[in-house]
């Protein structure tokens, strides 16, 4: 029963010894995927001015090393002047006031499976019964293996 016991424990650490690998050959994504809304069709641009009750089409271009997975919008107001930490451009902002009806969109979306470059186009209509003011908005795309991008710029909602 002993030498049953010891050679039944001899397989399992030759069968775990066996299983595992240092196989380098696996290339691991190192690199963050990219956004950007400076191009010509890029929407909106930092310290854009949009118009309650119209309707826009939201532009930004992603790309990745090995392949996309989803993005995101998110549209919030920043009536108490926070800075999100990518901002280049800086907007003149109004006065710090307390929201009320403040417009807030936040969705995420699927990017088709193996794809390494894609064209964000959200349309999106503007409510007419928020508050106006100043907004951010945010994109966001994140790869197949977990890394994120962040981009954000300063807007308006006016009447």
């Amino acid at each position: 029963m002993r030498i049953i016991s010891k050679y039944s424990c001899f397989l399992l650490f030759i069968f775990l010894l066996a299983s595992c690998s240092s196989d380098d050959s696996v290339k691991k994504d190192e690199q963050k995927p990219t956004i950007t809304i400076n191009y010509n069709e890029g929407f909106p641009q930092a310290c854009a001015q949009l118009v309650k009750g119209e309707t826009y089409n939201f532009k930004a271009k992603v790309a990745d090393n090995q392949a996309l997975a989803s993005y995101s919008l998110d549209i919030h107001h920043n009536f108490d002047r926070h800075t999100h930490d990518d901002q280049g451009e800086k907007c003149e902002l109004e006065e710090v006031k307390q929201a009320i009806n403040p417009f807030i969109f936040m969705e995420n979306y699927h990017i088709e499976s193996g794809l390494t470059s894609y064209e964000i186009n959200i349309t999106l209509t503007i409510p007419h019964n928020i508050d106006t003011g100043d907004y951010h908005c945010a994109y966001s795309v994140t790869d197949e293996t977990g890394w994120q991008s962040r981009t954000s710029v300063d807007i308006k909602i006016i009447d």
